[in-house]
C-alpha cells in the first residue's frame, strides 16, 4: 500500500465559474484600487476548491481506466505512479506508515491500525498523561440525570475533547458507545457530562496501544444488529449499533441514537435491522466493484426474534404499520437473496458494545469478539 503526497492538490483545480477576489493587501494597486481580481485557477480557502481538485484528480485516473485506485499488478501501479507524477507535483512516501493521525503497521498476517500518536497527545493536552486507567469506558446503569446536575465551567474543552473522541472512534470502536453519549451533550455540557468523558480517558490511558488488525481471511460480509430500547432516560430514544465484518476483518461499526421515540422493543430492533441493511446493501455494491462479489445472501444476526419474525411475515398487521417502509426495504432485499436474516442469542451478540454499558468481564469479551487488541498481541 503505497502513500503519496501532492503539492499545493487544491492549485490544480480547474474553475468553471466566474470568481472574483478583492486585491490582496500588499498587491493593491493604488491605480485602481476599486477593481477586483478574477481567479483563473482554483485557491486554497475557496468553497469550490476540495471539489475542483477532486474532479481533476478523478477525471485523470478514469483517462487511464480505474475506478478504484487499487489492484494487485505492481507493475501496472507503477506505471500509474509515473504518470501521476507527470501531471502533478507528487512525491512518493513509500509504504505507508502514517496517514491522518492513524498509524498502518505492516506484518505477514496483514496490517494493523492504531492512533497510539494521538491518543498520547490527546491524554497529556487533557492533563491526563498520567491518569489511574479504568476497566470500561463507561459505567454500567448510569442514569441521565445532567438536568440536577451543574454546568461545567469550561464548555469548549468539553466540546474540544468529545471531538476528538470521535476521531480516535476511528479505530477504536470500543469507545464508540461512550463517545456518542458524550457528544450529544456538547452544546450544554454538565459536570457529571465531563466526569463521563474522563471515564473514557482513564480507559484510554489503560488501552493506547489497542487498535484493528486487519488479517487474511474468507472474504464474506457478516453483519450484527442490536438496539436498546428507550434507553435515554430524558427523551426515551432508542440506541441502534451494528457492525459488519468482512471474513475475520470488523469493517464497518456504528452507534446511533433514534430521531423518533420507538413504540416498543421490536421497533427498535427493525429500525436498527433497516438501517443495518441499508449498509450492507452498500457493502454488497462495493465489494462487487473491488472484484469481491457475494454470491450468497449476507447474514445479518439479530437477536430480537419479533423483529425476524415481521421481516419474514408475509401478512402485514396493523400493530407494525408505523414501520411499514423498513418492513417492506428488509422483505424486498430478503426476496432479490441479498441478505437473510438469523437469529442469535444475546450472549453471542456482538453489536451489544455499541448500545450499552457493561460490567468489566461483559465488556472484556464483546471487546476481544471484536478483534480489537494491542499491537504486541
Amino acid at each position: 500500500m503505497y502513500q503519496l503526497d501532492v503539492s499545493n492538490a487544491f492549485l490544480h483545480g480547474d474553475l468553471d465559474a466566474d470568481i472574483y477576489m478583492k486585491q490582496p493587501p500588499g498587491f493593491v494597486n493604488s491605480a485602481t484600487s476599486n477593481l477586483v481580481c478574477k481567479l483563473r485557477k482554483s485557491l486554497y480557502g475557496l468553497k469550490q476548491a476540495l471539489r475542483q481538485w477532486f474532479n481533476k484528480l478523478t477525471g485523470f485516473l478514469q483517462s487511464q481506466g480505474f475506478g478504484f485506485i487499487i489492484g494487485n499488478n505492481d507493475s501496472a501501479i507503477q506505471s500509474l505512479l509515473r504518470q501521476l507524477q507527470s501531471h502533478f507535483d507528487l512525491k512518493q512516501l513509500g509504504q505507508i506508515s502514517l496517514f491522518l493521525g492513524i498509524q498502518v503497521t505492516q506484518s505477514n498476517s496483514g496490517y494493523f491500525l492504531s492512533q497510539h500518536h494521538y491518543a498520547s497527545k490527546l491524554l497529556r493536552d487533557a492533563g491526563y498523561a498520567d491518569c489511574k486507567s479504568a476497566p470500561t469506558p463507561a459505567v454500567p446503569n448510569r442514569k441521565n440525570i445532567t438536568s440536577s446536575s451543574q454546568p461545567f465551567a469550561d464548555p469548549t474543552l468539553y466540546r474540544k475533547l468529545a471531538g476528538s473522541l470521535q476521531y480516535l472512534s476511528i479505530t477504536r470502536p470500543d469507545i464508540a458507545f461512550a463517545t456518542n453519549q458524550v457528544c450529544q451533550h456538547m452544546q450544554n455540557p454538565s459536570d457529571l457530562d465531563f466526569k463521563a468523558l474522563k471515564r473514557i480517558l482513564r480507559y484510554i490511558k489503560g488501552t493506547i496501544d489497542h487498535g484493528l488488525p486487519i488479517t487474511k481471511g474468507p472474504l464474506e460480509l457478516l453483519t450484527y444488529t442490536d438496539a436498546d430500547w428507550a434507553a435515554d432516560t430524558s427523551d426515551r430514544k432508542s440506541i441502534s449499533g451494528y457492525c459488519t465484518f468482512l471474513g475475520w476483518t470488523l469493517l464497518t461499526w456504528t452507534v446511533k441514537k433514534h430521531v423518533t421515540v420507538a413504540k416498543s422493543s421490536t421497533e427498535a430492533e427493525y429500525r436498527s435491522l433497516s438501517a443495518a441493511t441499508s449498509e450492507v446493501i452498500w457493502l454488497r455494491r462495493l465489494a462487487e466493484e473491488l472484484g469481491i462479489p457475494q454470491p450468497s445472501p449476507t447474514t445479518i444476526y439479530c437477536d430480537n426474534t419479533s423483529a425476524i419474525a415481521i421481516a419474514k411475515n408475509p401478512v402485514f398487521h396493523n400493530r407494525t404499520k408505523h414501520i411499514e417502509i423498513d418492513y417492506h426495504f428488509i422483505r424486498q432485499h430478503i426476496n432479490t437473496k441479498a441478505i437473510q436474516l438469523q437469529h442469535i442469542a444475546s450472549k453471542d451478540q456482538l453489536a451489544d458494545i455499541l448500545t450499552k454499558a457493561f460490567t468489566v468481564s461483559r465488556f472484556t469479551e464483546l471487546h476481544s469478539k471484536l478483534t480489537i487488541r494491542s499491537a504486541n498481541d
